[in-house]
C-alpha cells in the first residue's frame, strides 16, 4: 500500500493522538499544549486537501481497519463529498482555535484544547465512516467532547443551555440506536452500501418496519441539524456558548445535514420499497418553515450571538430547501451553500464577541450603549457578516441563493421556495440593518467612553472566516462545479457499493 492509500485514517488519527499529549502537557507547558493544538489543525488542513486532489477525479478511496474487509469490517469512505466536509472542517477549526487563544477563552478550564481535538476527530470521523453504527461512534464522540466545550468557562446560563443541550441529543442517541437496531434486524448489516443493496430485498410484510426505521433514522439527523420543530435546543445553546466554541459548532448542524444527503441517497434511494425516499413528503415544508423561523429571529434577536444563533437556524434550512429536491443541480447548489453558511455563521459568533469586548458591560446586547474605541473595525466586520448571512452581493452567498434558487425551479413547489428564500433575505436585510445602526450609529446617553482593548488581534479570526467567504467567491466556478460532481456521485450510489464492497468480491 502507498501513502496515498493511508490518507483516509489520518483525520481520525492525528487529533486522537493530539488529544491526549496535549492533556499530558497541558498544565505544566501550556504554550506547548497550544502549538499542539494548532500543528494538529494544520496537519489535518494538509490532510483533508490531499484527500480532495484525490477524490476530484471521481476515485473513491476506501480504507479498510485491521485490513478487514466490507460489509464485516469498519471501513472509512473518502468521496468527494467526504473531502469537502474534511476540508470545511479542517479550516474552520484553526479559525476558531485562533479566537480562543488571541481572546484567552481557552485558559477558563484545563481541558480546552484536549476536547477541542476530539471534537474534531468525530467530526472526521464522521464524514469519513462508511457504516451506520460507526456514524453513531463518532456522533457520540463529538457529542460527548461538546458537552464539555459546552460548559467551558462556566456561568449558570451556560450550564442550563447545556443541560439541555446534553438531554436532547441523549433522546437522539436513544432513537439512532433504535433505528439501528431495526435496520439490522431487516437486513443483516450495517455498512451503508451493503445495506443500500439488501434493503431493495426485504419482504413485503417487513416494509412497514423498514419505512419506521427511515423515518426515525431521518429524525434523528433532523434533531442534529436543528429542523424545525427540532430546534428549541439550539437558540440557547449556541448563544450562550464560548465564541471561539460557538464558531466551531457552526459545523455541527451541518453533521446533520451531511447525514441526510450521505444515507437517504445510498440506503433509502431508487427501490428502497415503502422507505424509498422517506423524508421527501415532510423535508421541504420542514425547511421552508425552518428558514422563516430563523430569519424571524435573526428580526428579533436581542443580542448579537443570539442574532447569530438563529442565523444557523434559518441558514440550514435555507440549505435544505436545496436538498429537498434531490437532484444533481440540487445536492449541487446545497454544497456550494453549505461552506458558506457555516463561515458566515461562525464569523457572525466572533464578530459577536468582538463587540462584546469592546462595550463592557452592555456586552453584544442589540440595543444602543456606550461609544468605545475601535468601532469602525467591528462595524466593519459586522457590515460584512451581515451582507454573508442575508445572501446580497458580492459575497458566495449570493451565488449560493442564485444557485438555490434556479435548481429549484424545476420543482412542483418552487413558488414557495423561491418567495421563502426571497422573502427570508429581506427579513434578514432588516434585521442586520436594525442592529447595526444600534450598535454603531447610536449611543446611550450618560454611557462614558469605553477605552480600546488590550489588543486588537480579536480581530484577525472574524476577518480569516469572511476572507474564506470572498475566497469561495472568487473561486465560485471551481467550487460549484466541484459540488456539482460531488452531488452526482452521492447520487450514483451503486458506484460507491461497488468501490467499498469490491475487497469481498476479489
Amino acid at each position: 500500500m502507498t501513502l496515498a492509500d493511508h490518507l483516509p485514517i489520518l483525520p481520525v488519527a492525528i487529533p486522537a493522538l493530539a488529544a491526549p499529549v496535549a492533556l499530558l502537557v497541558m498544565r505544566r507547558r501550556r504554550a506547548l499544549a497550544v502549538s499542539i493544538g494548532f500543528a494538529a489543525c494544520l496537519a489535518q488542513f494538509a490532510t483533508a486537501l490531499l484527500l480532495m486532489v484525490h477524490a476530484s477525479d471521481g476515485a473513491i478511496l476506501v480504507y479498510a481497519l485491521g485490513d478487514w474487509p466490507a460489509p464485516f469490517g469498519i471501513v472509512l469512505v473518502a468521496d468527494r463529498l467526504a473531502a469537502l466536509m474534511l476540508v470545511l472542517t479542517a479550516t474552520l477549526a484553526p479559525i476558531a482555535l485562533l479566537h480562543a487563544v488571541v481572546t484567552r477563552a481557552d485558559r477558563k478550564g484545563w481541558h480546552f484544547h484536549p476536547l477541542f481535538q476530539f471534537q474534531l476527530m468525530g467530526l472526521n470521523g464522521a464524514f469519513l465512516t462508511g457504516d451506520l453504527f460507526n456514524l453513531f461512534v463518532f456522533f457520540e464522540v463529538l457529542l460527548i467532547a461538546s458537552y464539555g466545550l459546552m460548559l467551558h468557562g462556566q456561568g449558570p446560563a451556560r450550564l442550563k443551555a447545556g443541560v439541555q443541550y446534553v438531554v436532547v441529543n441523549l433522546v437522539g442517541s436513544a432513537l439512532f440506536l433504535i433505528a439501528l437496531g431495526m435496520l439490522y434486524a431487516l437486513t443483516g448489516t450495517l455498512n451503508m452500501a451493503d445495506m443500500g443493496l439488501r434493503v431493495r430485498a426485504v419482504a413485503p410484510e417487513d416494509q412497514g418496519l423498514l419505512r419506521i426505521a427511515g423515518l426515525l433514522l431521518a429524525s434523528v439527523f433532523a434533531l442534529k441539524a436543528a429542523i424545525v420543530p427540532l430546534h428549541l435546543w439550539l437558540p440557547r445553546t449556541y448563544a450562550a456558548a464560548t465564541p471561539a466554541v460557538a464558531a466551531l459548532f457552526a459545523i455541527l448542524t451541518k453533521v446533520g445535514v451531511y447525514s441526510l444527503i450521505r444515507v437517504v441517497p445510498q440506503v433509502f434511494g431508487e427501490g428502497a420499497g415503502a422507505a424509498e425516499w422517506v423524508p421527501a413528503p415532510w423535508l421541504l415544508p420542514a425547511a421552508l418553515v425552518s428558514a422563516c423561523v430563523g430569519f424571524a429571529g435573526v428580526f428579533t434577536a436581542r443580542s448579537l450571538s443570539e442574532q447569530a444563533a438563529y442565523a444557523v437556524i434559518g441558514s440550514t434550512g435555507t440549505l435544505l430547501i436545496a436538498v429537498a429536491g434531490w437532484s444533481a443541480a440540487s445536492l449541487g447548489a446545497a454544497l456550494y451553500y453549505l461552506p458558506h453558511s457555516t463561515f458566515t455563521t461562525a464569523a457572525l459568533f466572533l464578530v459577536a464577541d468582538v463587540v462584546a469586548r469592546r462595550r463592557g458591560s452592555f456586552g453584544d446586547a442589540a440595543s444602543p450603549g456606550p461609544a468605545f474605541a475601535g468601532r469602525g473595525g467591528a462595524a466593519l466586520l459586522f457590515m460584512v457578516a451581515a451582507i454573508a448571512a442575508t445572501g446580497l452581493p458580492p459575497l458566495s452567498g449570493f451565488i449560493g441563493k442564485l444557485l438555490i434558487l434556479q435548481s429549484v425551479a424545476a420543482l412542483p413547489n418552487w413558488g414557495w421556495a423561491w418567495s421563502v428564500i426571497l422573502g427570508t433575505t429581506f427579513i434578514g436585510v432588516i434585521g442586520f440593518a436594525r442592529t447595526g445602526s444600534a450598535l454603531f450609529w447610536k449611543t446611550a446617553e450618560g454611557c462614558e467612553t469605553v477605552p480600546a482593548p488590550e489588543t486588537r488581534l480579536d480581530l484577525v479570526a472574524p476577518a480569516l472566516a469572511l476572507a474564506a467567504l470572498a475566497a469561495l467567491a472568487i473561486g465560485a466556478g471551481w467550487a460549484s462545479a466541484y459540488a456539482e460532481a460531488a452531488a452526482a456521485q452521492v447520487l450514483a450510489p451503486d458506484l460507491s457499493a461497488a468501490a467499498v464492497l469490491a475487497e469481498r468480491a476479489r
